[in-house]
């Protein structure tokens, strides 16, 4: 995969768990709502469909209360290895009104632990930079503190 940097970003990091596991909490309900978005904000409800066309839906509650629902659909499912999904589709891959990225997370075993590569694709500059000045490296670099916090605390 080539990047352009005009229209992706990147977050790449080791992480000192276990692959399977960080497999195990993107793609299971439960575990997901416990390290998915930057605390104080909280996951409500989620559901995964781990399948191509399959459904992946998160609702967001901010500290003040205000939901903010993701609907997306499922590309690629390699297990323990590669996901990707997007919410250019929905479920079953029907188009949706306001598409802003794909993403992929690739998981690689590393030296005891996992090299975590998460990646947003957009479609233009300005969905780009509007992601990088939402937090993206800051945000997505936060969960996945908080996701090997939790793998280390709930599931080892």
């Amino acid at each position: 995969m080539t990047l352009d940097p005009r229209l992706d970003l990147q977050l790449d990091r080791f992480v000192d768990v276990p692959r399977r596991l960080v497999w195990e909490a993107w793609t299971t309900p439960e575990h997901l709502k416990h390290w998915f978005v930057p605390k104080p904000w909280t996951i409500t409800d989620c559901e995964i469909d781990l399948r191509p066309g399959g459904v992946f839906r998160s609702v967001m509650r901010s500290p003040e209360g205000q939901e903010f629902p993701n609907l997306g659909c499922y590309l690629e499912v390699v297990p323990e290895e590669r996901l990707v999904w997007t919410d250019a589709l929905l479920p079953g891959y029907r188009p949706s009104e306001k598409p802003f990225f794909t993403a992929f997370l690739l998981l690689d075993e590393e030296n005891g632990g996992t090299r975590y590569r998460a990646i947003a694709l957009h479609r233009d500059e300005a969905g780009r930079k509007q992601h990088e000045e939402m937090g993206f490296e800051e945000g997505w670099g936060t969960v996945v503190t908080q996701l090997v916090e939790y793998i280390k605390s709930s599931m080892v």
